[in-house]
C-alpha cells in the first residue's frame, strides 16, 4: 500500500497527514500525539474516525500541523484522517458521514469593524 496523503482544515488550522500501514502510531511534528496533545479530550477527537472504522492499531499517520489553536488543529487533524480512511476503503464511509466528521467546520472568526471595539461590540455611548 502505498502512502495516502491528505488535507483537513479547520478555523486558521491546517493538518498535513501521511497515511500508511503499521502498528498505530500517530507522530504530530516529530512529537507523540499524547504529548503534543495533553487534553484526553483533544486525544479522543484524533482517534475518533479511527475508532469508529475499527481500524486503530492499522494505519501510522505522520502529521504536519500549522496555524490555530490546540482545538482547532485537533479537529483539522480529525477531518484529515477521516478523509484518508475514505480514499483507503469507500465502506468507511456510510459509518464517518453518520457521525458528522466528513464535514468541514466552516466557522471563521468574524473581523473587526472600524469605529468598534471588536467585531460586535461597540464603545461605550456617552450623550454628554
Amino acid at each position: 500500500m502505498e502512502v495516502i496523503n491528505t488535507i483537513g482544515r479547520r478555523k486558521t488550522a491546517i493538518a498535513r497527514i501521511y497515511l500508511k500501514e503499521g502498528s498505530g502510531t500517530i507522530v504530530v511534528n516529530k512529537k507523540d500525539y499524547k504529548a503534543y496533545f495533553p487534553s484526553l479530550m483533544l486525544q479522543y477527537k484524533i482517534r475518533q474516525p479511527l475508532e469508529i472504522t475499527d481500524t486503530l492499531q492499522s494505519f501510522d499517520i505522520k502529521v504536519n500541523l500549522d496555524g490555530g489553536g490546540l482545538t482547532g488543529q485537533a479537529e483539522a487533524l480529525r477531518l484529515a484522517i477521516a478523509r484518508a480512511l475514505c480514499k483507503i476503503d469507500e465502506e468507511n464511509r456510510p459509518p464517518l458521514k453518520a457521525k458528522g466528521l466528513l464535514r468541514r467546520d466552516p466557522r471563521m472568526v468574524e473581523r473587526k469593524k472600524p469605529g468598534q471595539k471588536k467585531a460586535r461590540k461597540k464603545f461605550q455611548f456617552s450623550k454628554r
